[in-house]
């Protein structure tokens, strides 16, 4: 394994020029025989550095994450971050849902650069490579860390989650929410249940995740829903869309941004073997929708867009009307601008 390759992003270096995050002899490989964690490997290592730049050339709308985590036992056949455990010369399909890196440090990180004078409170997105609500928060609790330092310096962020367990730190939230700008996403791309058991298996249902966005509406803090990935051929009928936003809107969501599955190289190759053994005869449809890239055509996009677009006027969901540009509040790399724009921002509704 190559722990001296562990960076967020292979072309960074620290500040110190090295491009190792930590030092390799300062991984300690730890497993739990307890039924919630069989099965997996935590790599526990002390980080060099916590608060990570995003490269100039990402999609993502934002400039400074925090993840606290690598690898993620959510096991979302489709995850784009899959790539990024080829790094460690790790497997990108059963190694990125089993080998989880843990940054044990990442609070007392996030509390000293936070106080660095060269730090001036930029935005910090959380969610945007892997969970930080994964199974593995329930042992390491790092983000009650976290939210406390970014709280203390009234530093605004972001997280989005596929995770219940944010809920345990819900009073941090609204402390933090007091003083600074908070945005909380959910992700819930569909509520298929059957769909949910084979191409999100380590997560929460949908009706648990909508939940979460119920129960922090009603505590004041505001939940937006990232309706991804609508998957084509499985979670696009007329029928399931509506269903999706209908249950989106009956948990109290600010907002809904629906975004199409995209197939990176790594999670391509894991999801269309996921898509042989479990729906065969859509192999060949895929591979004509995709023919082009990661991205499915525009005229596909458009239409689902426009789609939820209007369910979600129908069902009245949220202050902000269409065409109203709001920044992603991280997690799931968006879609290509549908016009050919610079991919700044979204337009959520």
């Amino acid at each position: 394994m190559r722990w001296d390759n562990l960076t967020d992003n292979p072309a960074k270096t620290t500040k110190d020029g090295d491009g190792a995050l930590f030092a390799a002899d300062a991984v300690t490989t730890r497993t739990f025989d307890t039924p919630e964690f069989r099965g997996i490997t935590f790599h526990e290592v002390r980080a060099r550095s916590i608060v990570n730049r995003v490269p100039g050339a990402s999609r993502m709308p934002f400039e400074w994450t925090v993840n606290p985590y690598r690898g993620c036992s959510h096991a979302c056949v489709y995850c784009f971050a899959r790539k990024t455990h080829s790094y460690l010369d790790l497997d990108t399909g059963l190694g990125f849902d089993s080998q989880i890196v843990v940054k044990i440090n990442a609070p007392e990180l996030v509390r000293r650069e936070l106080a660095s004078s060269r730090w001036h409170g930029a935005h910090i997105a959380m969610g945007t490579n892997v969970d930080c609500y994964q199974r593995a928060e329930g042992r390491y609790r790092l983000m009650p860390g976290i939210l406390t330092a970014l709280r203390d310096h009234a530093n605004p962020f972001s997280i989005l989650t596929k995770g219940t367990l944010i809920l345990r730190d819900l009073e941090l939230l609204r402390q933090a929410a007091e003083v600074t700008e908070v945005g909380v996403s959910v992700s819930v791309g569909f509520i298929d249940p059957e769909l949910w058991r084979t191409v999100e298996p380590g997560t929460p249902s949908p009706e648990r995740r909508l939940d979460v966005v119920r129960t922090l509406s009603e505590h004041g803090i505001g939940c937006g829903v990232l309706m991804a990935p609508v998957i084509p051929f499985l979670g696009d009928r007329p029928d399931q869309l509506r269903a999706t936003v209908r249950a989106i809107a009956a948990a109290g969501a600010t907002s809904v941004t629906p975004l199409v599955l995209h197939l990176r190289p790594g999670a391509r190759e894991w999801f269309m073997e996921w898509l042989g053994l479990h729906h065969p005869e859509l192999v060949g449809r895929y591979e004509r929708l995709y023919a082009d890239g990661a991205y499915a055509p525009t005229w596909y996009q458009r239409r689902v867009t426009r789609h939820v677009h209007e369910l979600a006027t129908e069902y009245g969901i949220g202050p902000s009307h269409r065409g109203t540009p709001r920044t992603l509040p991280g997690g799931v790399e968006p879609q290509p601008p549908l016009d050919g724009s610079a991919p700044s921002q979204l337009t959520l509704l």
